[in-house]
């Protein structure tokens, strides 16, 4: 009989604890965070994904798709990786919930053991001189990752705009890459081990990530939603999980998508409910990817005018509980 897997049901381990289960073989382990910063729409939720081996983070075109700080566990013979994704940090944004995000990807910063700066190959704007302010605040190590490099024509584009980069003395190194190829990952991972310190594992060796299913749900459904509607629907929308029930082999999930406005939710429904009905579809293939169980998922789509000035119902939707 399959196994039921959730990647967040699990009891996440407390250091010491793992640390007593550690064989004297084992002593010499390397764990701490990784924090993954950038400005928006430069490819951290891919690489995240791409480090820990899983789809884990919601990826799609538009900026500023990623919300909240997420942690992406990766362990291997030795070391264990504990990667966050964070939220782009940006100049701008009057509403709210850009003041929160801001927030929110400078706070999971903090504390962090290894910095990665992500940028775009030969691209560099006042937003990536916000990051690396924010990457050389926290006194931390840190790697300047440029990724797409897969996309710069010709080749012999990338070393000019990389050794006429400034302020970029103070990192640990410099990696071309490309998350979503793939490409010098590895070297990536390898030069952040050299970083992390000697210490005992922080979780248990399965365990992918501290978020609950209940999150990761709506997430996926939050996913979707820009991704199908990217040209047609604004930023401000939301998924609220309202009911979320599990089973070894089905897990029944009810959610709200919030718009702010009625033409929001026509355009959430589409014609005769086609839209929020392929949106579904996705979202629940997907989810049953990842929980490894049959899914039942419900929609619904409400109208909140302005919920994302609302601080509130921006806290009651978990934006800053991080």
């Amino acid at each position: 009989m399959r196994s039921h897997y959730n990647p967040v049901n699990r009891v996440r381990a407390d250091r010491t604890n793992v640390a007593g289960k550690q064989d004297e073989k084992r002593l010499n382990t390397r764990c701490g965070y990784v924090a993954i910063s950038g400005r928006p729409n430069v490819g951290k939720s891919t690489l995240l994904n791409r480090l820990i081996g899983q789809k884990l983070s919601i990826t799609a075109h538009k900026p500023q798709t990623t919300r909240h700080a997420l942690l992406g566990i990766h362990t291997n013979d030795d070391t264990q990786f504990v990667y966050i994704d964070t939220p782009g940090i940006h100049h701008g944004g009057k509403r709210t919930l850009n003041r929160v995000l801001n927030k929110t990807a400078s706070s999971a910063a903090t504390g962090a053991d290894v910095m990665i700066l992500v940028v775009q190959a030969l691209v560099w704007n006042e937003h990536d001189d916000l990051a690396l302010e924010t990457v050389r605040r926290q006194q931390r190590p840190w790697i300047l990752a440029v990724n797409k490099v897969d996309q710069v024509q010709p080749k012999s584009r990338l070393l000019p705009w990389l050794q006429g980069l400034t302020n970029i003395d103070s990192a640990a190194a410099v990696l071309p890459i490309s998350a979503s190829k793939g490409d010098n990952v590895n070297n990536l991972e390898t030069e952040i081990q050299k970083l992390l310190p000697l210490a005992p594992f922080m979780f248990a060796e399965d365990t992918l990530t501290d978020r609950s299913s209940r999150f990761l749900a709506s997430e996926l459904v939050r996913e979707q939603l820009t991704r199908f509607l990217s040209q047609e629907l604004p930023y401000s929308i939301s998924v609220e999980i309202e009911k979320f029930e599990e089973t070894p082999t089905l897990s029944k999930v009810f959610a709200i998508i919030w718009v702010e406005k009625q033409s929001q939710k026509s355009i959430v429904i589409g014609k005769n409910g086609a839209s929020l009905k392929e949106i579904g579809s996705r979202a629940r293939q997907q989810m049953q990817k990842l929980f490894d169980t049959k899914v039942h998922l419900e929609l619904w789509c409400k109208v909140k005018g302005g919920w994302a000035d609302d601080a509130t119902m921006i806290k009651n939707m978990g934006y800053e509980s991080e």
